[in-house]
């Protein structure tokens, strides 16, 4: 019987295969979409789950609000770790990391560079769930000069030869000291915040022993005590500030803590969960890249909207469909056929269409992962057979969808007296006609909501790309290593300026853009400690402001003609108004007191340029003169690989061993906002996906309308009505649908993009001309998925349409 029920299933979607194909097609592409962004999001919020002690672990961070200068750094001081775990029984274990950056490393006489580096205490595998592979974790960093390393790396350097007891080296010199190799791990999971091919122990860093807690290099994780809440711990942290860090501000400042705290400054020590550092890190100085949990509710929303956009389709055109085969129950009811065999039939039928969706899915999700992958930077992947769990879900869900939306025919019109139906008194209700309006109207106000995201997006975008920086960031060629030519540095510098192509060279590892030197500053004007605040500090020459295209707004650069620069100083525009001097800087004094105190006379004010990320508002930036390292090159020449070329043979003539790396500034710039850019190309694939298959809904209902009025339209013809008119007629609901859905979605959109825009501190305004493109690309949309069925319509011949009964 089965077998039977199958036959007249197949037939029936053979019959009715555009409604067939739509069905199908689009619940496919709606659930291979919801499955990718599902990956996403679980790979999203599983960020440092895996570590077995995950719930208990927290890391320290460092905040302070001095003179209205907002500080957050992930990094805290040498001895907070051995302080918190002395101090406070709640804390079972603490270790600290130091990030090394990129070293070379050098193993006989080849040079390694792309590896980052660690400094880690003895017990950071105790605290971190990070798979050992060789060697024993728990004594492989105790000493000094010790090194474990990821499986990879250990390929790389020695192929497959045991690392266990081999030595490397780290460039620093001739007194460069051996690292012996006392560990393997497995690579790290790609879920980490942090990441590190080379892990060396903490005794090897000098610093590490300092009981400075005025400097701050170290990363520092708890592992808390179990049912302890770290909130009721992080309640207790004053005191530690109290303790420690009092006295040493007394001594550097000449005032106390509560001195300090009085006028209106704050700092603290603060406890952040490990699950929470993905999302919620505020730190300028992250491991990592940090992910935006903003996206991982909008791509979630997206999925579940077009998971929902997909089934009201497929219900839709069910229903619709269904309609159409009234005459044909009451035949079969005529014939012998009795109600539970229509339901199976029925229901059997739109089961059918849902396993072709799912198969097609699940075909879907293996093409287009890969793709995700290199849009998002992900490495996801999902096989159907290693993961039962979602294999079962997903034929669940088929067939929930399946039954549901067989639903109506099978308990509906089965249920109706088969002379009705046969004499022709059976129409759409009222009720089925305004549910089918309402989903078309929530299908558009999506779709308009993703058209307004994705302008939007775009508009910050290009607005990022193009704003005015205060600085020219084209034709900077930014030499990122010139350091390892040492005393040639400066040589290599005077030949590359008697080269025609070069406009000017400075030197300064400092750079608005991309990888930079950070050296923070305290600093307060005149004699007035009470205005202390945090600044940035650069250390530059004097072709640095020239070079990158500054402007000085009130006095002037530094020069080799003065000795006295030595002891000057230039600030921004933020510096001036901070220190409450305006326009009157030049000639005021301002006090560093880092390590020791140090006067400066202000010589000059540069116009304010951005050094970090357009998400931060421009801040109190200090310009000192100084010697330094890392050449930025202004060029003037289109032809680059030509002197790129010759600046490499020239380099290669003074035999380092280093190679010639080089940046573009401007490529530099373009990499903070990757993150953004590669949102911005995701949510326009999966927008044009929703606003296809809100599409493909609407061809289907166009095409059932029009079957639906073939007699009217019939008879309008022969009464005279043209091709213009009967278009018209049919296109006209439709678009009344739209802009019901524009009017809901308009202040949606608008609502949800100013939201994301909070997160830039320079932003565009949302202008109406947005909406306005929106609402007519929605229109156009529309007319453009129904106008194939309307004029297929009206261009019917009038005898053959009212011949169809």
């Amino acid at each position: 019987m089965l077998q039977n029920y199958l036959k007249i299933a197949y037939r029936n979607l053979i019959k009715n295969k555009v409604y067939s194909f739509i069905n199908i097609f689009g619940l496919a592409i709606g659930i291979a979409t919801c499955l990718v962004i599902s990956l996403f999001v679980q790979d999203e919020l599983s960020y440092d789950r895996f570590n077995e002690k995950a719930d208990r672990i927290v890391r320290v961070v460092f905040k302070a609000n001095i003179n209205g200068g907002k500080i957050n750094e992930s990094c805290v001081m040498p001895p907070t770790a051995q302080a918190l775990k002395n101090d406070y029984t709640e804390v079972q274990e603490a270790t600290r990391l130091r990030n090394l950056g990129t070293p070379r490393v050098v193993i006989g006489e080849k040079l390694f560079n792309d590896a980052p580096m660690a400094y880690v205490d003895a017990n950071f595998f105790d605290v971190f769930t990070i798979p050992f592979l060789q060697g024993d974790p728990k004594t492989a960093l105790i000493q000094p000069n010790c090194v474990v390393l990821s499986k990879a790396a250990a390929q790389r350097y020695f192929g497959n030869e045991n690392p266990i007891g081999k030595v490397i080296y780290f460039k620093k010199g001739a007194d460069a000291p051996a690292f012996r190799v006392t560990g393997l791990f497995d690579k790290i999971p790609s879920n980490s915040h942090f990441h590190f091919d080379l892990l060396g122990s903490m005794a090897s860093d000098d610093e590490a022993k300092s009981t400075s807690w005025l400097t701050s290099n170290y990363f520092t994780y708890l592992v808390l005590a179990e049912g302890v809440d770290y909130k009721k711990l992080e309640a207790k942290l004053p005191a530690t500030v109290e303790k420690y860090m009092g006295p040493q501000i007394l001594q550097a400042m000449g005032m106390s803590l509560s001195q300090f705290r009085t006028k209106g400054n704050e700092l603290g020590l603060h406890l952040q969960k490990l699950a929470d550092i993905h999302f919620y890190s505020e730190g300028t100085n992250e491991l990592e890249a940090s992910g935006d949990i903003k996206y991982v509710y909008i791509f979630g929303a997206i999925a579940l909207f077009m998971l929902l956009i997909a089934c009201i389709n497929f219900m839709n055109l069910a229903t619709a469909g269904a309609s159409k085969r009234a005459r044909e129950v009451g035949v079969r009811k005529v014939l012998g056929s009795v109600k539970l065999e229509l339901v199976r039939q029925f229901l059997l039928e739109s089961i059918l269409l849902t396993s072709f969706a799912v198969a097609l899915s699940m075909l879907l999700v293996q093409v287009a992962l890969p793709i995700f992958n290199d849009l998002s930077g992900k490495n996801l992947h999902l096989d159907f057979m290693a993961n039962p769990l979602t294999l079962a879900g997903l034929l669940a869900f088929g067939l929930v969808v399946g039954v549901l939306a067989g639903s109506y025919p099978a308990f509906f019109l089965s249920s109706f007296k088969p002379v009705a139906v046969l004499k022709g008194r059976f129409t759409g209700s009222k009720k089925t006609i305004g549910l089918r309006s309402g989903l078309v109207v929530f299908q558009f106000c999506i779709s308009i909501c993703l058209i307004v995201g994705t302008t939007v997006v775009y508009q910050q975008l290009s607005y990022i790309q193009n704003k005015k920086l205060g600085y020219d960031k084209d034709q900077l060629l930014v030499l990122q290593n010139s350091w390892a030519l040492g005393k040639n540095e400066a040589i290599f510098r005077e030949e590359l300026l008697k080269d025609s192509r070069v406009v000017n060279v400075t030197a300064s590892p400092y750079r608005p853009a991309g990888p930079t030197n950070s050296n923070n500053s305290l600093a307060y004007p005149e004699n007035n400690e009470a205005q202390i605040m945090r600044t940035l500090q650069y250390g530059i020459d004097d072709q640095y402001i020239p070079t990158l295209g500054m402007k000085i707004v009130e006095g002037r650069n530094f020069s080799k003609a003065f000795a006295s620069d030595s002891a000057g100083i230039i600030i921004n525009e933020a510096a001036a108004k901070a220190f409450g001097w305006g326009n009157n800087a030049v000639g005021h004094h301002i006090t560093r007191n880092n390590s020791f105190k140090k006067v400066y006379k202000v010589i000059g004010v540069v116009q304010d340029f951005h050094f970090k990320s357009l998400h931060e508002s421009i801040s109190p930036l200090l310009m000192v003169y100084e010697n330094n390292w890392g050449l930025i090159v202004k060029v003037k020449t289109r032809d680059v690989s030509e002197l790129l070329a010759s600046m490499k043979s020239r380099w290669a003539a003074f035999g380092v061993d280093e190679p010639f790396e080089y940046a573009f500034m401007d490529d530099l710039f373009a990499k903070t906002y990757v993150a953004e850019q590669k949102t911005g190309t995701i949510l326009s694939l999966f927008s044009g996906l929703t606003i296809f298959i809100a599409c493909l809904g609407l061809f289907g209902l166009a095409t059932f309308t029009a079957e639906q009025r073939t007699k009217e339209i019939g008879v309008r013809k022969v009464l005279g009505a043209n091709v213009g008119q009967i278009i018209g007629l049919l296109s006209k609901d439709f678009l009344k649908l739209i802009v019901i859905a524009c009017v809901v979605a308009f202040p949606l959109g608008y609502w949800g993009m100013n939201q994301w825009l909070q997160d830039f501190a320079y932003r565009i305004e949302i202008s109406a001309w947005i909406f306005v493109l929106a609402g007519i690309a929605a229109i156009v949309i529309a007319l453009l998925t129904v106008s194939f069925q309307s004029i297929k319509a009206a261009l019917m011949n009038p005898v053959k349409s009212l011949k169809s009964e």
